[in-house]
């Protein structure tokens, strides 16, 4: 009976487990009755799975449903958030920024992205310079200078990866224009392959922060703290080599955002550190590599489904016109 015991006891124990889980997620601790109907889905998983498995508009469209069509809660990432739908949760989000909210990224996030040293800080604190150079470099009257670049990009970008092709996938290639487009405004760099050193890892970074936070070998999240560990590497060589620059030519005007950040000085005279310079190009880029991308890909959507509004867009114009409007067009409903 003893030799049989090993074998018996998991099977035992299994279903017991599963009923303890179970018991603990329905008779869980009493929420406020404040908080917005909805569910934190199992303990430590969240929905994760249900969020992974459905996709994100199905997942966002079943509780809905189910709870509310304007708000409801859930756990995603190890973290308890509130979803707003619709268009006056979006009203309510965007007129009370830094007011009633303020931005926010769950730890597994800035786990993948910033110096470990910062993890712990709030965003505030990580960008606190982020927000000034943020309307100086994207008001819609700063867009003009950036219009050479953006048109000689453009016509690049359209050449080598849009024309040769039948069949053309927006949305990677809208990523890869914006970072490359990214990379030349905030940082200077122009060499593939210099720009690749960022966007490899990067690309780790974004495939995986999203993802369940499990860091172990082989899972999406290990690959995007590994990412993560190495664009913060070969920021901090940009950034320590422009500094020298910067002495060794007594700059004093920053030709990019980078140079400016290496110029800035706080009320007490004193310089930003590199890592802070890191956290602050970081959030830039991860911010220009999916929201206007998204813009951009819904903008050529709408234009290849309403053939009406394409062709009025399109009298007298040549693609670059076309394109360079789809991302002017996105810019500004960001910076909205």
């Amino acid at each position: 009976m003893e030799s049989f015991l090993p074998y018996v006891l998991p099977l035992f124990l299994l279903p017991l487990s599963l009923y303890l889980v179970s018991f603990l997620r329905k008779t869980g601790p009493t929420e406020s009755k404040n908080l917005p109907p909805g569910s934190n889905g199992w303990p430590m998983l969240g929905e994760n799975m249900e969020f992974a498995l459905s996709g994100p508009q199905q997942f966002v469209k079943e509780r809905m449903q189910k709870y509310s069509p304007e708000v409801f809660r859930t756990s995603l990432l190890g973290e308890k958030m509130a979803v707003f739908c619709g268009a006056q949760g979006n009203k309510f989000l965007f007129t009370n920024e830094n007011k009633l909210l303020t931005s926010w990224w769950p730890q597994s996030m800035k786990k993948a992205l910033l110096f470990p040293e910062f993890i712990e800080s709030n965003l505030k604190e990580v960008s606190a310079l982020k927000r000034s150079f943020h309307h100086d470099i994207l008001k819609p009257e700063a867009l003009k200078q950036y219009i050479p670049a953006m048109d000689s990009l453009a016509r690049q970008h359209l050449d080598s990866d849009w024309l040769p092709n039948t069949v053309v996938k927006v949305f990677p290639l809208s990523k890869k224009y914006t970072f490359e487009l990214a990379c030349k405004l905030f940082l200077s760099l122009v060499d593939q392959e210099d720009i690749k050193k960022l966007s490899d890892p990067f690309t780790l970074v974004t495939n995986g922060m999203f993802s369940v936070p499990i860091d172990f070998p082989g899972t999406a999240y290990n690959g995007a703290i590994k990412g993560g560990k190495m664009v913060r590497e070969e920021l901090m060589r940009i950034i320590t080599e422009r500094r020298k620059e910067i002495v060794m030519n007594n700059e004093t005007e920053g030709r990019d955002l980078l140079s400016k950040m290496l110029l800035v000085r706080d009320e007490d005279g004193n310089f930003m550190s590199e890592m802070e310079i890191s956290n602050n190009i970081i959030g830039l880029l991860v911010a220009s590599f999916e929201t206007t991308s998204s813009a951009v890909t819904a903008v050529m959507n709408y234009l290849a489904g309403l053939p009406h509004i394409y062709r009025e867009v399109f009298k007298g114009k040549d693609s670059i016109f076309i394109f360079n409007k789809c991302i002017y067009v996105a810019l500004y409903i960001l910076n909205k």
